[in-house]
């Protein structure tokens, strides 16, 4: 039999964490975002421009989609537990096409109930899709490569969604078939999740003859010793401080499309933090560290903070009147900071919490981050009516608190690295 070819010198070996599973979860992602990220960019333009309503009212919107959307992320990270991730994921997935509908009612009061009936869905499957992607990658080190590549084809199908409602808008479609076009990729992606393997219901690794009881030793993989790793905490903390700062994206919109209605300038600005977005979490997915304290020192000062830079400039070019250069610059920081925290936020949870526990520690999250966002939406409307500056002066300075909360975990971190490296002392 002839020997395998050898791999030629200086070639990298193919991650084996892109599996066909992985795939599917990634393209049931991407195909999600193109439906219902599609609403996303035109609802605010729907709603304000067309249906003449406040920006107060769609932060009033946005608050309850992702308030509510808290409670439905603890339901479902712990139904998934109890009842598998891949059926969770399914039965919210196929419900997030109610947001489709929006469009199709004259009613301000309707239009919202539909949207946030399909956020609300949305937010119950997210941290079972996040715990199925957790199993399909056992190697905690190649976590945060995989949920980057997720992050990648999730907000490439935001991307995607972003140039189409563009288009779509400059050939004047009405809103409601733009918006009940997205039944489509919003099923596309409920298939996808169904051909996706329970992975959570076979064995990760091959069983071991039964060996004499002993003491636990430490392991040299972080996460794997004696001890629960810190941190949780003030992850949970920073997710819900950013969910006061990562308001809907339809801010940035109304931001570039300012007081002279430049509709195709507000759409232009949502395809700009979509696509650095995307393209953050498939570069820098791998490159962001392999141990939680490297993860939460990135997540801190190239997420939080760094989106919070982006914010900052955001008020300082609407406060000026720079133009639309430095209003998308600003926007592009967000969408950069945005992918890293997509990408590490998941990846350090999977750490922090036990194998039987994911999709609770992704449901807490979810959760965290949703009742954030309640209250920046909210406050994003308010503040929204005083001036664009204001509103983006206040999120910046939310995202550096966010950033500064999680850093102060890395020095805990850190030293409980450097226990599970140090063997334990002989009894």
């Amino acid at each position: 039999m002839p020997a395998p070819p050898t791999p030629r010198a200086g070639s990298r070996p193919r991650p084996t964490w892109r599996t066909p599973t992985v795939w599917r979860i990634a393209l049931s992602a991407g195909f999600a975002d193109l439906g219902y990220q599609s609403v996303l960019a035109g609802f605010p333009l729907f709603l304000v421009l067309a249906l003449h309503q406040p920006a107060w009212e769609y932060g009033l919107a946005s608050g309850l989609s992702y308030g509510g959307g808290a409670v439905f992320s603890l339901a479902g990270g712990r139904l998934g537990d109890r009842l598998g991730h891949r059926r969770v994921a399914l039965a919210g997935n196929a419900l997030i096409p109610l947001l489709s509908l929006c469009g199709l009612v004259a009613n301000p009061a309707w239009a919202v109930g539909l949207l946030t009936g399909g956020w609300w869905a949305r937010n119950f499957r997210s941290p079972s899709r996040r715990a199925m992607l957790v199993e399909a990658v056992p190697r905690a080190e190649e976590r945060s490569a995989a949920f980057g590549f997720l992050h990648a084809l999730d907000v490439g199908g935001g991307a995607l969604a972003g140039v189409a409602v563009l288009g779509a808008v400059a050939a004047g479609l009405p809103y409601r078939w733009i918006f009940l076009a997205t039944v489509v990729p919003l099923v596309a992606s409920t298939l996808c999740l169904a051909l996706v393997e329970d992975v959570g219901r076979q064995p990760l690794d091959p069983p071991r003859p039964a060996e004499p009881r002993r003491e636990p030793a430490r392991s040299t993989e972080p996460g794997q010793g004696q001890t629960e790793p810190p941190g949780a905490r003030a992850l949970l903390g920073a997710a819900a401080l950013y969910g006061f700062t990562l308001y809907s994206v339809g801010f940035p919109v109304l931001a570039v499309a300012g007081p002279q209605h430049r509709v195709v300038a507000g759409l232009g600005a949502f395809l700009v933090l979509q696509g650095v977005s995307s393209a953050t979490g498939y570069l820098l997915g791998g490159r962001l560290g392999r141990t939680p304290a490297a993860q939460f020192a990135r997540l801190g000062l190239l997420g939080y903070l760094l989106g919070g830079l982006g914010a900052g400039l955001v008020a300082a070019a609407a406060g000026a009147h720079l133009g639309l250069g430095p209003l998308y610059l600003g926007v592009a920081l967000i969408g950069l900071g945005l992918g890293v925290v997509e990408t590490l936020e998941p990846t350090a949870m999977a750490v922090l919490t036990r194998t039987e526990r994911t999709g609770r520690g992704m449901g807490a999250l979810s959760a965290a981050r949703s009742v954030g966002t309640l209250v920046g939406n909210v406050v994003m409307g308010l503040l929204f009516a005083q001036g664009i500056d204001a509103a983006f002066a206040y999120a910046a300075a939310v995202g550096v608190l966010a950033g500064a909360v999680v850093l102060s975990a890395v020095p805990g971190l850190a030293a409980w690295e450097r226990r599970q490296l140090t063997p334990a002392a002989p009894r």
